[in-house]
């Protein structure tokens, strides 16, 4: 019997922790609730995120994910695949791993639509990653990708310039592509003209901008930024565009956010209810 490709494989490679929502343990499950199937590849195993009093686990060896990434070669997962995702790599060594699999995926299957969530940092924090990884991430893994989910201290890092309006915004966007044929979703921005009340994310696909707004709800529990990326990717594996899908992210964010106030949560209370809200973004 010939193997029918799955359309909707998904190959998420990210961080694992054990308590809370960042990484995989954010995306993994949304995108499987919408539909997806996906690959959940580690790079960390982590008892928890680092905002803990304590932390458990480790960054993984290179060898082992390594190791993880021949194995889903070898089911012909590559093969099948309609998005690799790639998000917090933990080390330079990891990141060198994973970037020659994501070349070497795209020589077996270049119809695979690549996903950089770059994570290097977030405003009010600076950059919290590895030294050498966000070169890394800007050097190797944003050429092959067709679409990033920087937030907006990450398009500013990679930009070398500041972002804080419209113009700003497709500037760092236009710096970032470098000629290269590469959309755009730029989370957690809060430009010049926002009002106070609510917080945007950013659409660039091709020439084409559009702001999607969303209220700013009072808490900040860590991986919201993972969340989105893996609702958009979930529904554009689906077909839907990309402002479509933005648009359904945003919504499944802020409906998760609603439930994490409401339960008074230290982590991301994330609901199928929560993921399939449609409000008003």
């Amino acid at each position: 019997m010939s193997k029918v490709a799955d359309m909707r494989q998904i190959i998420s490679i990210q961080s694992q922790v054990v308590h809370g929502h960042v990484g995989n343990s954010a995306a993994a499950w949304p995108m499987q609730a919408l539909g997806a199937t996906v690959a959940v590849v580690p790079t960390t195993l982590l008892s928890n995120h680092p905002h803990y009093p304590t932390m458990r686990g480790r960054v993984l060896e290179a060898d082992l994910v390594a190791d993880l990434l021949r194995g889903v070669e070898e089911r012909g997962l590559v093969e099948n695949c309609a998005v690799l995702l790639t998000g917090y790599l933990g080390s330079v060594e990891v990141g060198q791993v994973v970037s020659a699999f994501v070349e070497r995926a795209l020589r077996r299957n270049p119809d695979i639509h690549c996903v950089c969530d770059p994570v290097i940092g977030d405003n009010g924090i600076g950059v919290f990653v590895a030294y050498g990884l966000p070169e890394l991430i800007r050097d190797r893994l944003l050429p092959q990708a067709r679409l990033a989910t920087p937030n907006q201290f990450e398009l500013e890092w990679l930009a070398k310039r500041p972002a804080r309006n419209l113009e700003g915004i497709v500037a760092a966007i236009h710096e970032v592509r470098a000629g290269r044929s590469v959309d755009f979703a730029v989370t957690g921005c809060v430009l010049e003209d926002t009002p106070e009340s609510q917080v945007e994310t950013i659409v660039a696909e091709g020439d084409a901008v559009t702001r999607i707004s969303a209220p700013r709800i009072p808490v900040r529990p860590c991986g919201t930024g993972d969340l989105f990326t893996g609702v958009l990717v979930a529904h554009r594996s689906a077909g839907l565009s990309l402002c479509a899908s933005a648009r359904l992210a945003v919504q499944a964010v802020s409906a998760v956010l609603t439930q994490t106030q409401i339960r008074q949560s230290g982590e991301m209370v994330i609901t199928l209810d929560a993921l399939t809200a449609k409000g008003e973004a």
